[in-house]
């Protein structure tokens, strides 16, 4: 079976020293670097996506900055597409759905990692299956930030579980990078 990875907003912003760090990129961009390095060892097709925040006002993902920049350990190489966004749904207003349908992932699937579990993977993984791919999400190569709500703060790890948990309810299926690699690690 095929299935085509989307690795999604993994960029220097959300890193430490970043405009925008997540608690645990490193951690989820170095699974998210086992599962690429699965797929171009087999041959299976992969997708980037990079979020560009193309606004005089932006406060992270700025043109032209280090912190727009993929990451070093998923960057791209030759013939691997790069779909540009500026929506937290990488298929609004982008050719996404035309290059996952070419790269063969609606009979076999998606594989969806990235950056933030809250945000951006979140609205991808409805849309995906909305658009009718069966949809996978290795949650150990994905993080999130802290946030809140009213006068609380919501950790990092609560966030990143709840949306995980309501992916998996009706979304996708949510498995670790250990899993899809062959291994029985549980999330």
């Amino acid at each position: 079976m095929t299935r085509t990875l989307l690795i999604i907003d993994i960029q220097n912003d959300y890193f430490p020293g970043g405009a925008h760090p997540l608690v645990g990129p490193e951690a989820a961009a170095t699974a998210a670097a086992r599962l690429l390095a699965s797929h171009r060892e087999a041959g299976q097709p992969v997708v980037h996506v990079q979020h560009v925040w193309d606004a005089p006002d932006a406060a992270f993902f700025a043109p032209g900055t280090v912190g727009v920049e993929i990451h070093e350990l998923v960057a791209p190489i030759e013939g691997e597409p790069v779909v540009v966004k500026a929506n937290p749904n990488s298929f609004l207003d982008t050719d996404l759905d035309e290059r996952l349908r070419e790269a063969g992932a609606d009979a076999d699937g998606v594989v969806i990692v990235g950056m933030m579990s809250s945000m951006c993977v979140d609205a991808t993984v409805r849309a995906a299956a909305d658009l009718g791919y069966t949809v996978t999400v290795a949650h150990d190569a994905c993080a999130a930030p802290d946030l809140t709500f009213g006068d609380q703060v919501v950790p990092a790890a609560q966030v990143h579980a709840a949306f995980m948990a309501a992916l998996g309810d009706s979304y996708a299926e949510v498995v670790s990078v250990d899993e899809l690699l062959g291994g029985s690690t549980a999330p």
